[in-house]
């Protein structure tokens, strides 16, 4: 069924755009147009003489993927001249760095399958993957330069706090720590800081005031962090490979999602078997449909859910601060379908 945002109907999740796409035909025909342009963007970027590098970094390029990114850049320039030509290669600056930090997680998550194809570490070695990643972080800082020094800075700064991000998770909480409140502030720093600089990117090159750049910002954090929880409990919630990953792999992997963490902190006797089972990777396909069985209708997951919510909210209460313009409906709709998309 649609969901009804601000008197229009918005396509149902797992759509086009990922839900924005029936706010206003001018606005979508608009940001489609954009996409195909990154999407040629990003394949030029990529090109290489070397036949392996070529063929390693447009590996995951081919594969497709939601472009959430450059979504939220293109979608955000429309609060300004959403035709900047500076608009477009910034919205493929922010996803190549992304493409980037994807070939080094399946190396760190030793993943087999990133978007349904194998991963590159799979498809070739660890080392070529690493460096591929490598190679792409230098193809958007080369581009990024052209765009002058405040987005080299923002770039970087974004690069920083991604890496610190993921350096914090991989260390994990230290002792006394809230294992929650750490988790989110991976998150924020991990997926969130790039979504936010995403959107900053679209502010910045369409030319809007500082007011209108900062709440963007603010706002791409918020459904940045949103996104993630939503993909997270996607993978638990899902009976279907929705999530792009077969649904247990967070599980089978020994990432500890909110709402694992949820469950692994409550002490209820009739939950001991599911806390039992996902204090540790899991590896047996019996006991990871235990575990998911457990999980989808455990308080952890409703708690999770409210979590999620509540950054979808704070999403939706900046956006009310902006101008009534087609991509504030398009944002908005964007932050009923994180949440909607796990129910």
């Amino acid at each position: 069924m649609n969901t009804r945002i601000a008197g229009m109907d918005v396509a149902p999740t797992g759509t086009g755009l990922l839900g924005i796409e029936v706010i206003e035909p001018e606005f979508a025909a608009s940001v489609r147009a954009g996409l195909a342009q990154v999407e040629d963007a990003l394949r030029t970027a990529v090109s290489d003489a070397d036949p392996l590098v070529h063929s390693a970094a447009r590996h995951l390029v081919e594969a497709g993927g939601k472009r959430f990114r450059p979504l939220l850049a293109l979608s955000a320039a429309h609060f300004g001249d959403a035709g900047a030509d500076a608009v477009v290669q910034a919205a493929v600056v922010a996803e190549l760095t992304h493409l980037a930090t994807l070939y080094h997680d399946d190396v760190m998550d030793e993943a087999p399958v990133r978007r349904g194809a194998p991963s590159a570490n799979a498809r070739w070695t660890n080392t070529i993957a690493i460096l591929t990643g490598d190679y792409l972080f230098a193809r958007a800082s080369d581009l990024v330069a052209d765009l002058g020094p405040d987005a080299v800075r923002l770039q970087a700064r974004t690069f920083a706090r991604l890496v610190t991000g993921q350096i914090r998770e991989t260390a994990g909480p230290a002792d006394g720590a809230d294992a929650v409140e750490f988790h989110l502030h991976v998150l924020a720093e991990k997926t969130g800081s790039l979504i936010a600089t995403s959107a900053r990117f679209g502010a910045m090159f369409s030319g809007c005031g500082p007011a209108i750049t900062e709440t963007l910002t603010a706002y791409g954090e918020e459904i940045g962090v949103a996104f993630q929880l939503s993909d997270d409990l996607l993978d638990i919630a899902s009976t279907s490979a929705e999530s792009g990953k077969t649904p247990g792999t967070d599980l089978r992997e020994g990432v500890p999602t909110l709402a694992v963490l949820h469950a692994l902190a409550g002490n209820d006797p009739a939950e001991a078997r599911m806390r039992e089972l996902i204090a540790r990777p899991i590896t047996d396909d019996d006991e990871v449909a235990e575990a998911l069985g457990l999980l989808r209708g455990s308080p952890a997951m409703s708690s999770a859910r409210d979590t999620l919510a509540a950054y979808a909210q704070r999403a939706r209460d900046l956006l009310a601060t902006l101008p009534d313009v087609p991509a504030r409906n398009a944002l908005e709709s964007l932050t009923y379908y994180v949440v909607d998309r796990t129910s």
